[in-house]
């Protein structure tokens, strides 16, 4: 994915990775990406990632257990 520096970054993240969930490439209750790992993906940086999972949360698209890390939500 080329992203367009030009612009904020991270909504351009979360679109890819919520394009990925609604996909079925992250299918529910599947452990999702560790924000390292996609950070090195996406070339940014970790905290790029962590608002755009932060928005994922919010919309309902990804929970997070403490400890253990972020799962895609049952749809």
């Amino acid at each position: 994915m080329d992203l367009d520096r030009g612009k904020p970054v991270w909504p351009q993240v979360a679109d890819e990775l919520r394009r990925r969930i609604d996909a079925g490439t992250y299918p529910p209750g599947d452990r999702f990406p560790a924000v390292v790992d996609l950070a090195a993906e996406f070339d940014v940086a970790a905290s790029t990632v962590q608002k755009a999972v932060a928005t994922l949360r919010a919309e309902g698209k990804l929970r997070t257990v403490l400890g253990q890390g972020s799962f895609v939500a049952d749809a």
